[in-house]
């Protein structure tokens, strides 16, 4: 009997490269989906809402990320002051404007 398992361990060796680089193809097929899937996406965000930052001026009506309505009064280099009623402005930093507001949203 143990002739028989010693056997069947030392041929199950013999296609070792290729069964190796078989057994990789599909946790690089999973990486490609992923990468399409979730990496290319996140990234493309970014460099938008990026390109959105760098373009902000006064005047621009923006929605923060905690969902408040203004209008930019003041730009700062980390810091924007939006006025959200007549006599109420606050200020807060760049990062939290979420979007640019669009004209029929009003």
């Amino acid at each position: 009997m143990w002739d028989s398992v010693a056997w069947a361990q030392g041929t199950s060796g013999s296609t070792g490269a290729s069964g190796g680089l078989l057994s990789l193809v599909p946790f690089v097929l999973i990486f490609v989906i992923f990468y399409f899937m979730l990496i290319l996406p996140q990234q493309k965000r970014q460099k938008q809402l990026k390109t959105m930052m760098e373009t902000l001026k006064k005047g621009d009506k923006v929605i923060t990320a905690s969902g408040i309505w203004g209008t930019i009064t003041n730009l700062g280099k980390d810091t924007v002051t939006l006025q959200i009623a007549d006599t109420t402005k606050i200020k807060i930093q760049k990062e939290h404007i979420a979007r640019l507001r669009g004209d029929e949203e009003d």
